[in-house]
């Protein structure tokens, strides 16, 4: 009997939590996270520029994307990036009832993380970590986490 203890985990989770690493959990997901986030740019009457940039590809791919020609598998980033934002999407339509969460990411912002810019610079600009920040943030204002 050995005393070494596995510290292996299926790849795809770790800890219960979805890690977006495995070539066919990303392929299963990617057509749904496209799905979303094309939506979301869209109720933020976001550009191409800005769905590009938000989703971590060029514009060109984003206008593949767009245009149902991509068939491609999202990467790791991309998938948290996808996952981030749907999470802020659905926490501003829980915590507005109106208009407001989908003007909400386009409106210049004084709180702590947006430096007076609009929530979607700011999320372009810091990245996974700034996405990440404006989800808990959203869920902090509504009382969540």
């Amino acid at each position: 009997m050995s005393n070494v203890v596995s510290l292996q985990r299926p790849a795809t989770m770790v800890g219960g939590l979805q890690t977006f690493t495995g070539e066919g959990d990303r392929r299963r997901l990617t057509g749904a996270a496209l799905k979303a986030v094309l939506r979301l740019v869209e109720a933020w009457d976001g550009t191409n520029a800005e769905g590009a940039a938000l989703l971590g590809v060029s514009e060109s791919t984003w206008d593949r994307i767009k245009s149902g020609r991509w068939d491609g598998v999202l990467s790791q980033d991309q998938l948290t990036r996808a996952s981030a934002l749907i999470g802020v999407f659905k926490g501003l339509h829980l915590l507005f009832a109106d208009d407001m969460a989908d003007r909400w990411p386009r409106l210049v912002n004084r709180g702590p993380i947006f430096d007076r810019m609009t929530p979607i610079q700011a999320m372009i600009d810091g990245g996974i970590p700034r996405m990440l920040e404006t989800r808990q943030y959203i869920d902090g204002l509504r009382g969540g986490l």
